[in-house]
C-alpha cells in the first residue's frame, strides 16, 4: 500500500463553531480519526505539525513545512497532503513549488465551513486530496490545489470568493484535473518550474497595490536600508500613476529589485503603452515585469529568488519568466 503522509497546519478545517456561529481554533483536531477511511486502501500517517489560522501563516513557517516534508521524503513516503487555512493556502501552496524538488506528489486542502457547520466540505476535500496524492499520474505535476473536487496548480491558483465552497479558481487557464470518487484525472500539465532549495529567508519583501490618485508616499516609507525588494500591482496592463515615479526611481537607484504585475484578476502585465507612468517608460526604468503571477505570489518570487542568492540577470531571469 501507498504511504501518505498527512500535515496539518490548522484554518478553518480544523476549527469548529460555536453556538453564535463564530469559528475558532478547537482543542482536538476534527480530522482526527480521518485515517480509518483508508484501512486496506492506504497507510496514512497524520501529524500535527501546527494549529494556526491562516493569516499567522508566515514563509517562515513555510520554510519549516518545506523541511518537513523533506526529511519525510527521505523515509519513503509516496505522497504528502497538507490541511491548511483558505487565506494564506495559495501562498504557501507557491513557495513550496518554488522550493521543493519534484520527488512525490503535494496537496495542500482546506475548507471554507468549519467541520460542525452545515454542508461542512473538509472532509471531503482532505479525502479527495489524499485520493490525489496517492494518484500515480499526480507526479511531475509540481505542488496541488485540491478543492471541491477540482485540482489546480499552486502557481496560478487563488482564492476568489469569501465564503463560497467554489472559492479557488484558476484564472485564464483554469483547473488542470477532477477528482471523481477515489480518481484523480488530469487534463493539462502545467510546465515546471526552476526549484531553488533554499535554507534561510531574505527580507524584508514589500507588497504594494497601485490605485488612481498614488503618489510616491508609500515608496518613500519602504525607502529604507533593511528593504531587499517591492512588487507592485499595477494598473491595467502594467501601468501607475506618474506622481509615484520618482519615489520608485529612488528605490531603483539604491539597486532595490521592483517587480510588476497587474492588479487585474485575468491576463498578464506587459509593457504597452509610452507615456509617463506607462509599462513602456516603467521597463525603461528598470521595473521587472513577472507575467501570470498575481502580487502576493511574485512577491514570494522575488522572495525565494533573493533567498537564493541570484542577482542581476538572473533575478531578473528568475522572477520575470512566465513558466516558472
Amino acid at each position: 500500500m501507498k504511504k501518505i503522509l498527512v500535515l496539518h497546519t490548522g484554518g478553518t478545517i480544523a476549527m469548529s463553531a460555536n453556538q453564535d456561529g463564530a469559528v475558532a481554533p478547537t482543542g482536538q483536531n476534527p480530522m482526527a480519526g480521518f485515517e480509518k477511511l483508508f484501512d486496506n486502501q492506504l497507510t496514512i500517517i497524520s501529524e500535527e505539525f501546527a494549529n494556526l489560522p491562516s493569516p499567522h501563516i508566515t514563509p517562515t513557517v513555510m520554510l519549516a513545512l518545506k523541511n518537513r516534508i523533506q526529511a519525510a521524503e527521505a523515509t519513503g513516503i509516496d505522497g504528502v497532503v497538507i490541511t491548511h487555512g483558505t487565506d494564506t493556502l495559495e501562498e504557501t501552496a507557491y513557495f513550496l513549488d518554488l522550493t521543493l524538488p519534484n520527488n512525490v506528489p503535494i496537496v495542500i486542502t482546506g475548507a471554507m465551513r468549519s467541520s460542525n457547520e452545515i454542508g461542512s466540505d473538509g472532509l471531503h476535500n482532505l479525502i479527495s486530496a489524499v485520493w490525489t496524492a496517492a494518484s500515480d499520474d499526480a507526479h511531475d505535476k509540481g505542488v496541488l490545489v485540491v478543492m471541491n473536487d477540482e485540482i489546480h496548480t499552486a502557481r496560478y491558483v487563488t482564492k476568489t470568493h469569501t465564503t463560497n465552497v467554489a472559492t479557488f479558481r484558476t484564472p485564464t487557464f483554469g483547473p488542470i484535473g477532477l477528482v471523481s470518487k477515489h480518481d484523480a484525472n488530469f487534463f493539462q500539465e502545467l510546465i515546471r518550474s526552476e526549484i531553488c532549495d533554499i535554507q534561510e529567508l531574505v527580507e524584508p519583501v514589500f507588497l504594494l497595490k497601485a490605485y488612481a490618485g498614488m503618489d510616491g508616499t508609500l515608496f518613500e516609507a519602504i525607502n529604507q536600508p533593511t528593504t531587499k525588494g517591492l512588487v507592485i500591482e499595477a494598473l491595467g496592463a502594467g501601468n501607475l500613476p506618474p506622481a509615484t515615479l520618482p519615489a520608485i526611481q529612488a528605490l531603483l537607484d539604491r539597486n532595490i529589485p521592483v517587480v510588476l504585475v497587474s492588479r487585474c484578476f485575468n491576463g498578464i502585465a506587459e509593457d504597452v503603452y509610452d507615456y509617463d507612468g506607462g509599462g513602456v517608460k516603467l521597463k525603461k526604468m528598470g521595473i521587472t515585469f513577472c507575467q501570470g503571477l498575481n502580487g502576493p505570489k511574485a512577491r514570494l518570487k522575488l522572495q525565494v529568488g533573493l533567498s537564493a542568492g541570484k542577482t542581476g540577470a538572473d533575478l531578473v531571469n528568475f522572477v520575470s519568466n512566465a513558466v516558472s
